[in-house]
């Protein structure tokens, strides 16, 4: 990897990012702040599903996670030491309104602190409401298969204005609603673990109902905010571009997880292509009966801001891989396919250099996807585009004195933020960088067992040291060029 050894040559910046370029970190409530059950929170569906035999690695929870509900001021001096500019978290819906009931004085002061605790660092909150961990009160009464579901976010994220609407100005609504809806509902792989195509599709919608009702209700509240969602997205590609049968394998997965979302939030429409695949294997009145008058309207609310999450691309066909590639947890309950309308489509491996997930380094799809969507989507419409994460799991190893030498990690930064000057450069302004995750954490349904941070966590001591990545991060941020 030539460029990124170049680029980390101290002393020798090779291109500059714009002045107005924000440089950040980002976290979520479950996966790093512990105290499961404490201060008035009560469970989510995360904490439910992490006891679900085989559904976690190692059967792992979020019970203590990185402690950062005990540790927070601790963990914000790393932040300025690094440089952050921005730093982007997610509030707990189960802390906050814990059952989704009355908002829970203790949960949201926690929030109210750490704010304050970023603002008087120079740090800019950057807030994210839903990061997946519905109530699992609410999961009882249908989850965000049920349409009530969508009234109850707006009450919450009017609810967290109404305490931190004073100091925060950016507000995010959903991270990645593909994962808390067809990963959730229909795969099995996430909480609450349905395999349910239909209860994927409902899902994925009342999730983005929430989102236009969140946005109006917040907008009407004050129309200073600066209102957004992020959705994670791909490149796909077929492997061969001659081919039919690979042409549209590409094509189902851009529509079943890039335009799904794109095209009701954004154009306020469902994509048609989308529709047809749904109508072929007689799930057609799924949408049809979820939409109701006003929705797509509602979905489509302006928004200022939108959050890309990027970390690999795909190569699809309709004929099965001779060698796939594993990239996803090795849980012992099963999983099924997210995408209602993927059957019969293939994942190949491109050759690529892979992070611990088995997921493919892939940097040029960073910059021709931020382009397709500045083209397709955002520019004409005047939305400010951010990358909001991004980021690679490695196999870290500590040495004698406790450093943490995780050259590919930093190559892997440098090489993504070269791929933002490249889109940049090409005429799609990129306003901001948010790396994941500031800490190691638990992820997801690995558990402990893949480490994304760019600062170690011991999960034994909860002892905090800056790896190698950090330090190149902090170097960048302080040049603000590679």
């Amino acid at each position: 990897m030539t460029d990124a050894t170049e680029a980390s040559r101290p002393g020798e910046p090779r291109r500059a990012f714009p002045d107005s370029f924000l440089f950040g970190a980002a976290t979520a409530a479950f996966q790093i702040e512990g105290a499961a059950f404490e201060g008035g929170r009560t469970a989510s569906i995360w904490d439910a599903f992490c006891r679900v035999p085989g559904a976690v690695v190692n059967g792992d929870t979020g019970d203590v996670a990185c402690d950062h509900y005990h540790r927070m001021p601790e963990d914000v001096a790393l932040m300025r030491e690094l440089g952050l500019q921005t730093y982007r978290f997610s509030t707990s819906w189960s802390r906050v309104r814990p059952d989704g009931g009355p908002v829970n004085p203790e949960g949201i002061d926690f929030y109210s602190r750490l704010v304050d605790e970023l603002l008087g660092t120079g740090i800019k909150p950057w807030l994210t409401l839903y990061h997946w961990d519905l109530p699992q009160s609410l999961e009882e009464q249908g989850g965000w298969t049920n349409r009530d579901t969508a009234s109850r976010f707006r009450d919450y994220a009017l609810s967290v204005h109404d305490a931190l609407g004073d100091r925060v100005e950016v507000w995010t609504t959903l991270n990645e609603p593909w994962c808390s809806s067809f990963l959730s509902y229909t795969a099995g792989a996430h909480a609450p673990g349905r395999f349910s195509k239909a209860d994927g599709l409902r899902a994925a919608h009342h999730l983005m109902l929430g989102h236009g009702l969140a946005v109006e209700a917040l907008r009407e509240r004050d129309a200073s905010l600066d209102l957004g969602i992020t959705l994670n997205l791909t490149v796909a590609k077929p492997v061969d571009p001659e081919r039919p049968g690979d042409l549209d394998a590409a094509r189902r997965i851009d529509a079943g997880f890039n335009r799904v979302f794109l095209d009701p939030i954004l154009r306020g429409e469902y994509p048609a292509d989308f529709l047809t695949d749904l109508a072929e294997i007689e799930l057609g009145h799924v949408l049809e009966e979820a939409v109701q008058d006003g929705d797509l309207r509602t979905i489509s609310a302006p928004i200022d801001t939108l959050g890309v999450n990027y970390y690999h691309g795909e190569l699809l066909s309709d004929r099965p891989a001779e060698h796939p590639l594993l990239a996803q947890a090795p849980t012992a309950r099963e999983t099924r396919s997210p995408f209602p309308n993927g059957d019969g489509v293939f994942w190949h491996p491109q050759g690529l250099p892979l992070t611990a997930m088995e997921w493919e380094v892939q940097p040029a799809g960073l910059t021709e996807l931020l382009t397709r969507v500045h083209r397709e989507y955002t520019g004409e419409r005047g939305i400010r585009l951010y990358v909001t994460e991004n980021g690679a799991a490695y196999d870290d190893v500590v040495e004698a004195d406790g450093g943490v030498p995780d050259v590919e990690r930093a190559e892997f930064l440098e090489l993504h933020l070269d791929a933002i000057l490249d889109a940049i450069d090409e005429g799609t302004p990129v306003h901001g960088y948010f790396y994941w995750s500031l800490l190691d954490n638990f992820e997801w349904a690995w558990g402990y067992e893949k480490r994304f941070g760019i600062v170690r966590v011991d999960y034994g001591t909860q002892e905090r040291t800056v790896k190698q990545s950090g330090r190149t991060y902090q170097r960048v941020i302080r040049d603000r060029a590679l």
